[in-house]
């Protein structure tokens, strides 16, 4: 069977074909918005209080602005955009510009230095990082576990817990805090594997973690302010470089895990963690504790 084409549709086709082929790649003074026609990527820092700055982008050529503040990973932003260092340091800021695609046009970095910790919202976690040995000293571990099947290993800039046989572990390090304040935790976790039958759960108490005993707080089992639970539904697939106020249960009685400090002091930030079946465990790092309110 044939089928015939006439005349004026093959003339539409072939005028429609050459018109595709003239498109040009760039158009001279413009691009062609896959990527910004100046890569200038470079931008102003100005300090507007303590703990506070502004960045402002030189350039305003392209579609996207996405920044990376300190953490090690870009997320979108605006051109000028203020932001709160509550933690006493050196930041490295990177800015990229970003055009149709996605495609990176240009990249700049500058650094900031934090001479103090912002009185309430900045972190009262020590070594939080597990950048290297001192880091791992801030912290104490209450149970021997001469089965060695519940177990800490320090790596540079993170800790991995794994255990098995319903073993378990409690890390934890003193916090001071102030009557009436509200505080908030908060973790990046991660587990090449996910996990079965575990729990890796955070509290803070006044009472002070001792050695053979589980920990609670002052509370029961109950009482975590975030948590990776795998009765509660979390845990059980792997999570890469998630937080763990993301990635975690909601604790039903506080899920905007909140310590309330009712008296100025010495309170426990504790991580009481175990399982079954960790299988590759549980990694954290960035381990913070800071007031909300």
């Amino acid at each position: 069977m044939k089928t015939k084409i006439s005349r004026k549709i093959l003339s539409i086709i072939s005028a429609s074909l050459l018109i595709l082929s003239c498109v040009p790649d760039t158009v001279d003074g413009d691009g062609n918005g896959l990527t910004p026609t100046n890569s200038d990527a470079s931008f102003t820092v100005t300090k507007t209080s303590e703990n506070h700055y502004r960045l402002t982008s030189s350039n305003n050529n392209y579609i996207q602005s996405k920044w990376d503040i300190g953490i090690g990973t870009f997320s979108p932003g605006p051109n000028i955009y203020d932001i709160f260092l509550p933690d006493e340091g050196t930041y490295d800021i990177r800015h990229q510009i970003i055009g149709q695609g996605g495609m990176v046009g240009g990249t700049a970095s500058q650094s900031i230095t934090v001479p103090v910790r912002d009185p309430k919202a900045g972190n009262l976690i020590q070594g939080g990082k597990f950048m290297d040995a001192a880091d791992v000293a801030k912290w104490t571990l209450t149970f021997p576990n001469p089965s060695n099947t519940a177990l800490w290993a320090w790596g540079t800039g993170n800790a991995t817990f794994t255990s098995s046989g319903w073993n378990r572990n409690v890390m934890y390090q003193a916090v001071e805090v102030v009557e009436g304040t509200k505080y908030q935790a908060d973790a990046i976790v991660s587990s090449k594997s996910g996990v079965e039958d575990s729990w890796f759960e955070i509290y803070v108490g006044y009472t002070k973690p001792t050695p053979n005993n589980d920990y609670t707080g002052d509370g029961n089992d109950t009482t975590w302010l975030r948590g990776i639970n795998t009765w509660a539904g979390s845990g059980k697939n792997p999570f890469e470089k998630a937080k763990i106020s993301v990635i975690g249960s909601k604790n039903v009685n506080n899920p905007d895990g909140y310590f309330t400090a009712t008296k100025t002091g010495t309170a426990y930030f504790a991580i009481r963690s175990g399982g079954n079946n960790m299988k590759d465990g549980i990694t954290i790092t960035s381990v913070e504790f800071r007031g909300v309110n």
